[in-house]
């Protein structure tokens, strides 16, 4: 394939898989939106007024970026993994992979399709906030790059759990036990500074720490780690995952008996 029948093939994966999500936007977008409303409410209205500031604004200023945060996460995670696995389920992935894309590509779009929605739900929850708070984004480049990136490695992350599934319920697992522990740990709810020194140094093992913190400094101009260091982190972590998840995809692992 040359360059421009590889740059149409990309793009109608991608588009493939935007339609198939925006098909069922009412389980796929509508839901994600009124859990950020519920917690902006519980967080906002009922809790955050007792709980006063922290890091020097509201509480509820404090919680957003993470909520949206890890609205992107879920999403991003849960359109691969999900979209992959069917594609596997259905025995129309060979399809895909007899074609002469390369696995490359196959594995943007898949994952590109992870990246716009994970984006368009972070894009959501973000306009749904404004009815609760004020959001004045301090460095927007930084703020762009953090959702992307993050979108894109959990859209990844997503892919391989899709590869290594057997059935259905596999692709829950991860979100369940993994995911979602390590999401309400890193610092989407409270600050690491309110953590004692022990708690505050495992705290930095949780990989979303960094990906929280780089974005409400980039909405809100406060972090509790350097965020320098915080999007090299995501920088390292996305370029090992699509190294092996393309290296499974090229492997045929899970997908060829």
């Amino acid at each position: 394939m040359n360059s421009h029948e590889t740059f149409i093939a990309l793009v109608t994966l991608i588009r493939k898989e935007v339609r198939r999500f925006m098909r069922i936007w009412v389980q796929t977008l509508l839901p994600p939106a009124i859990t950020m409303v519920l917690y902006f409410v519980i967080f906002g209205s009922l809790i955050g007024r007792r709980i006063g500031e922290m890091g020097g604004y509201d509480y509820i200023q404090f919680v957003v970026p993470g909520l949206i945060m890890m609205a992107v996460i879920t999403n991003a995670y849960a359109n691969v993994s999900s979209s992959f696995y069917s594609h596997k389920f259905q025995h129309c992935i060979e399809e895909i992979l007899v074609s002469p894309m390369p696995a490359y590509i196959i594995l943007l779009g898949f994952v590109g399709g992870g990246v716009v929605r994970g984006v368009l739900v972070g894009l959501v929850v973000s306009l749904l906030s404004l009815f609760f708070t004020q959001l004045h984004v301090q460095h927007l480049g930084i703020t762009v790059l953090v959702i992307v990136s993050t979108a894109l490695l959990f859209s990844l992350a997503g892919f391989i759990n899709a590869i290594f599934a057997n059935k259905f319920d596999d692709i829950s697992i991860v979100p369940t036990f993994i995911l979602t522990p390590l999401t309400y740990l890193g610092g989407v709810f409270y600050s690491m500074d309110m953590l004692p020194p022990i708690w505050r140094t495992l705290s930095l093992a949780n990989p979303i720490v960094y990906m929280v913190n780089a974005f409400r400094y980039g909405i809100l101009g406060v972090s509790d780690v350097n965020v320098y260091f915080s999007i090299a982190m995501i920088m390292v972590f996305m370029t090992l995952f699509f190294a092996y998840a393309l290296w499974l995809l090229k492997k045929g692992v899970g997908i060829r008996s």
